[in-house]
């Protein structure tokens, strides 16, 4: 079974916010990444603030959280690596509030978000919101906003059509009622790069989604992260086609072939756009990498040679560079 089954919490008090912060290693974004919690935080009757660490090694979480997480953040540590996908089930498992927050151990929420994002906790037509994300460097420094999807808050009028085809959501971005999870499961087991994705998709194929177009969150981009490493290899591409391929499975069916070819064919760009990047960048070996994915993606004689044409672009602008000195 790919989905886990989540429970329902025992019956009690609960909190609003379950806080939920996956980590493995990074003590250094962690400690940062706890402080913009406890910034906004409304008390323990309201919110849940916990550590899940990925049985890390090489650092001391525990005493991070000690230290940093004033009395407030909760510590658990599995007993072994169990990997992301499964981490992120587990916060979910572990989780007692209303409402699930995600925060991945490198990222940073900014003044407001628990405060904004409160208003669509009591319609039960409503079962996730998210608001727009900047995207920051290893030194705090914004290199990316994400852009509007909507210019007022409120429910998304067809998003399961937009998330299908791409991914424009960054996970600190993102809260789930807790219920959703207990109705539809957690995060697939068969994807890795893409599991926040198709959870995602599947949420918005059940449930209807509140956007907040004020940015209040933060996603970091470093070279030690998972995701930089998926990239060199091509294998987040690999993994975006697999989501694809299982999202048929629950996309409505007048649809569904449709949004596949259409989510194939950004796949597609997006990975021969990435390739691109990498050889201005002289990333030459994920350059490759990419553009091999880009093309087993998409095989029409079309991408084909646009696919070639933006590589020679590039490879142009590196041997300028090159020939200048630069």
């Amino acid at each position: 079974m790919h989905i886990p089954r989540i429970d329902s919490v025992a019956e009690g008090p609960r909190p609003l916010w379950s806080v939920m912060i996956p980590a493995y290693n990074g003590a250094d974004y962690l400690t940062q990444t706890m402080q913009s919690v406890l910034a906004q935080d409304p008390g323990q009757d309201n919110m849940q603030i916990e550590v899940i660490d990925d049985h890390s090694l090489k650092e001391d979480l525990r005493a991070v959280v000690q230290r940093w997480g004033a009395g407030r953040v909760g510590y658990y540590r599995q007993p072994g690596n169990v990997g992301a996908v499964e981490n992120f089930n587990t916060c979910v498992r572990r989780s007692r509030g209303e409402w699930v927050h995600i925060l991945h151990s490198d990222d940073t929420v900014l003044p407001g978000f628990y405060e904004k994002l409160r208003i669509v906790t009591g319609p039960q037509t409503v079962g996730a919101a998210f608001c727009r994300s900047v995207t920051m460097n290893e030194d705090d420094q914004w290199i990316w906003i994400q852009a509007l999807e909507a210019r007022r808050p409120g429910v998304i009028a067809g998003w399961l059509n937009r998330i299908a085809v791409v991914n424009p959501v960054r996970t600190p971005a993102m809260v789930v009622a807790r219920r959703v999870y207990e109705e539809i499961g957690g995060y697939d087991d068969r994807l890795f790069h893409c599991a926040d994705w198709d959870m995602w998709k599947r949420i918005a194929a059940h449930t209807e989604v509140w956007f907040e177009p004020a940015v209040l969150a933060c996603y970091r981009e470093h070279s030690a992260s998972d995701t930089s490493t998926l990239v060199q290899s091509g294998k987040n591409i690999e993994d975006m086609r697999r989501s694809i391929a299982i999202a048929q499975s629950y996309l409505p069916a007048a649809d569904g072939a449709r949004l596949s070819r259409e989510a194939y064919r950004v796949c597609a760009y997006w990975a021969a756009t990435t390739a691109g990047h990498m050889v201005r960048r002289r990333q030459l070996s994920g350059a490759w990498a990419q553009s091999r994915e880009a093309l087993r993606t998409s095989r029409s004689p079309a991408f084909c040679l646009r696919v070639l044409g933006m590589l020679l672009h590039a490879g142009a602008a590196l041997m300028l560079r090159a020939v200048r000195g630069v």
